[in-house]
């Protein structure tokens, strides 16, 4: 990824974030799993967050984004799992009252992509995506 520009600074700022349902259900399967990657990709989109990899398991989500430097990341996780929620029970509306209104949990892991390779995360990435197809297909991630 080269670095981008806003209009007086260079920069290239990604990160590699996992966040799971509430209680960590496995439940990120079939048309649920679908819509949750559409809702992720349009919310980044509304800020300018370019998703250089990402996967959708039974269990977790992760990304590899690369966030502009006038965004927190926390400001933008509480954005991405507050809206993305809502778009969630707005589709899903089954799943509304099983939780007391929170579909994700509350936490979530960050560390920078720069101690280690983009290659390195796109990589571990798509082992976590193929692992998770496996499942699918074995039909134990319900």
């Amino acid at each position: 990824m080269d670095n981008k520009s806003l209009s007086h600074t260079r920069w290239k700022c990604q990160y590699h974030i996992v966040f799971i349902p509430k209680y960590r259900k496995k439940i990120l399967y079939g048309r649920l799993k679908k819509d949750v990657r559409e809702i992720i990709i349009t919310l980044c989109k509304y800020k300018n967050v370019e998703i250089v990899a990402g996967a959708v398991c039974p269990d977790h989500v992760h990304l590899s984004v690369a966030i502009p430097p006038k965004l927190a990341v926390s400001k933008f996780m509480g954005y991405l799992k507050g809206k993305s929620t809502l778009m969630i029970y707005d589709r899903h509306p089954e799943l509304q009252s099983k939780w007391d209104k929170a579909f994700w949990a509350r936490g979530y892991y960050v560390e920078t992509v720069g101690n280690i390779t983009d290659e390195a995360v796109q990589k571990y990435i798509k082992e976590q995506a193929e692992e998770s197809r496996r499942e699918d297909s074995n039909g134990t991630a319900l």
